[in-house]
């Protein structure tokens, strides 16, 4: 399997957002840890120091020997080809960043990763927001589409529970927003842009998430708790 997007290279650099991400994430982390959809790693780096038993799982082979170079010699890291209903393990925490969107069946596969879950483990989930604002970028990246936030409010699952459903990213939601109005024949970001976005208005995000209780964002993420 060969993943379409072109993007994970130019994203790899945005460190300060998935410094974010991780500091809101962080307090569902427990040993028995599996990335689905890992890419290249970026974001394993911000926590594979603190954890055990660490699986990782990608189908795109290039991703994959990207992987194998960049966390081979972590004796807590197992790289697999794996699909979720694939794989024997069960896991306290399952992590999902910007994977579900390339997922036709999507729901079938909440539901399989709760099924991988140990009682009372995590499933966290972040997703791009607003379908309207489906464009040239997430066409080109194999998005079957964007999120609202009714799909997860309104839990389809009788062995979990939401534990944290917020949007992220509100000065995001805005750039992208004026990008996809005034720059409608792009597909990818440049490096420049992703500098600024990450570099200068995500430490200012960071507040303004905050200051409108994570109510307006370009990205929702959704915590399952396993009951």
């Amino acid at each position: 399997m060969e993943y379409p997007g072109q993007e994970l290279e130019i994203f790899d650099k945005a460190n300060v957002w998935r410094k974010y991400l991780s500091i809101l994430i962080k307090k569902y982390f427990k040993d028995d840890f599996l990335e689905v959809g890992a890419g290249i790693g970026s974001f394993t780096s911000n926590y594979h120091k603190n954890i055990k038993n660490i699986v990782l799982t990608e189908l795109d082979k290039k991703n994959i020997e990207i992987l194998k170079k960049r966390y081979s010699d972590k004796q807590n890291i197992k790289i697999e080809s794996k699909k979720i209903n694939e794989i024997g393990n069960k896991f306290n925490t399952i992590i999902y960043l910007n994977v579900l969107e390339h997922i036709k069946e999507d729901t079938l596969e909440i539901q399989s990763a709760l099924d991988k879950l140990n009682l009372n483990g995590h499933l966290i989930i972040l997703v791009p927001a607003h379908q309207k604002l489906y464009g040239k970028f997430d066409e080109a990246v194999g998005h079957y589409k964007r999120y609202d936030i009714d799909y997860f409010k309104f839990s389809k699952f009788s062995n979990a529970k939401i534990e944290k459903l917020i949007y992220l990213d509100f000065i995001g939601y805005l750039l992208y927003f004026l990008n996809k109005l005034f720059f409608k024949d792009e597909v990818y970001p440049s490096k420049f842009k992703i500098f600024l976005w990450d570099k200068i208005f995500s430490p200012v995000t960071f507040f303004l998430d905050y200051l409108t209780r994570y109510r307006v964002g370009k990205n929702i993420l959704c915590v399952y708790k396993k009951i």
